[in-house]
């Protein structure tokens, strides 16, 4: 029995990790770019628009994000000798392997905490968008991670207030859509400003989403979108939070000088700039999330996906994965076994304990404890950028044997997840995925396979 009993969980091991690959390949961000941008006799193709350029018009680059050197490089290739000059900016590790075109400056930066480079970054797309004329075009290649690697605090904020601000954000469980939010009232570039600095010039912008719904003002805080937020919105997220005594004094003046009309808001919807922009999705996790249910339905299951919108504290979100597990192989509900259920989105964990993980991670760890000793079911918890946190794990696959071989281990399943230490418990137990960088990022997707 015990033989069995590995070699089907070795099987849906397989399953998931050929349902992994084609869910990224779905969101290759080069392939991506390439079906939407091309230039052909003096006339550059993004998406629907059609835009002649004169010949004496510059076309500028601005990549940013954990896809940034993929989107590029594609860019590059649709350009030809029509790209004049660009600035690249990604996580650090991310350029490993890639070829930077010529006239691109590239940096390595910090995610998900700031750092110095990131604001050299900053410092070279303000130099290279200052002076743009009217008929220039400002390509901006965004994908997640660009909110962190752009560090471009506004005065009088330092490099140090912003990372501070990121770091209390994260760790109150703040989502997506608050921390950019935030972001976007202490930033120079976000919610709008990168076209405002590229203003006359046409913006061109392919988006890479990594946020739930593609909100186009949320992805990267949204440098080329219209900003719905206000000061008075950022401050009402941090003071929601619990948050007001713990931020910099720095930036608790500068947002409630913002909420009092003191500084200028960031362009908001109906902003006559806007109509020189034009922001297209290239990729997304539905894309990602379809491509793992079609691959799913090959390898002889019945696949449903269940929902791109999946939001909440990672280890509620798996006790509910778990049990949409058991419902299949107990009921065959909502489909019988083999069967495969996917969701897509991204979770928060509110950190309370010292250990090290992330997201996905600690998702992972959850449902294991929901499926101890359970057999036939296998759920793989995968952050697309192939980077889970601080750290290099790419997420997890467990069982109903995972807690146990933790156990085994030593370590006591509940208390490392009481203590947000998902990463040497998972590693204990042979569950970790490490796959590195994969040059893409669309959130995150579990999958779960059910063969009774």
């Amino acid at each position: 029995m015990p033989r069995m009993r590995d070699h089907a969980s070795a099987r849906r091991r397989a399953h998931l990790e050929r349902i992994r690959v084609a869910a990224l390949a779905a969101v290759e961000p080069a392939r991506a770019v390439a079906r939407l941008l091309s230039l052909e006799d003096g006339v550059l193709r993004a998406g629907d628009a059609r835009l002649p350029l004169a010949s004496d018009a510059s076309v500028r680059v601005v990549a940013a994000g954990k896809a940034a050197a993929a989107m590029a490089e594609a860019a590059a290739v649709a350009l030809g000798d029509r790209l004049d000059r660009g600035v690249l900016v990604t996580k650090h590790g991310h350029l490993e392997g890639r070829t930077i075109p010529p006239g691109v400056r590239s940096f390595e930066a910090g995610h998900p905490v700031p750092d110095e480079t990131g604001r050299e970054a900053v410092a070279a797309v303000e130099r290279l968008l200052s002076g743009s004329r009217k008929g220039d075009v400002a390509l901006a290649l965004l994908s997640g991670g660009a909110s962190a690697l752009l560090a471009d605090p506004a005065e009088p904020l330092t490099l140090a207030d912003l990372g501070e601000t990121t770091r209390l954000l994260l760790r109150s469980g703040a989502t997506i859509v608050e921390l950019n939010a935030v972001r976007k009232h202490l930033s120079r570039l976000k919610g709008g400003q990168l076209a405002r600095l590229a203003a006359p010039a046409t913006v061109v912008s392919l988006i890479l989403s990594d946020v739930v719904g593609d909100p186009l003002d949320v992805i990267a805080s949204g440098p080329t979108a219209p900003d719905p937020t206000t000061f008075a919105d950022a401050w009402e997220i941090v003071d929601r939070l619990g948050l007001v005594d713990a931020l910099p004094t720095a930036v608790c003046a500068r947002l409630r000088a913002g909420r009092a009309g003191k500084l200028p808001e960031t362009p908001k919807p109906g902003d006559p700039l806007f109509e020189l922009v034009r922001n297209d999705i290239v990729g997304s996790n539905r894309l990602a999330a379809l491509a793992a249910t079609e691959e799913a339905r090959g390898l002889g299951y019945d696949a449903l996906l269940l929902s791109t919108f999946v939001e909440g504290e990672a280890r509620e979100v798996a006790r509910v994965v778990a049990a949409l597990g058991r419902s299949v192989l107990a009921h065959g509900d909502p489909v019988p076994p083999p069967a495969c259920l996917v969701l897509g989105g991204e979770t928060t964990v509110t950190v309370k304990g010292r250990g090290t993980g992330g997201r996905n991670q600690e998702l992972a760890l959850a449902a294991a404890l929901a499926l101890e000793g359970i057999e036939g079911i296998s759920v793989m918890a995968l952050a697309t950028d192939g980077s889970d946190g601080p750290t290099d794990s790419s997420g997890a696959i467990v069982d109903g044997e995972t807690a146990r071989a933790i156990r085994a281990a030593g370590i006591d399943p509940v208390l490392a997840l009481a203590a947000n230490d998902a990463y040497p418990t998972l590693e204990a137990a042979g569950a970790q995925l490490k796959t590195g960088p994969t040059g893409t990022n669309v959130n995150d997707l579990t999958v779960v396979l059910v063969t009774g």
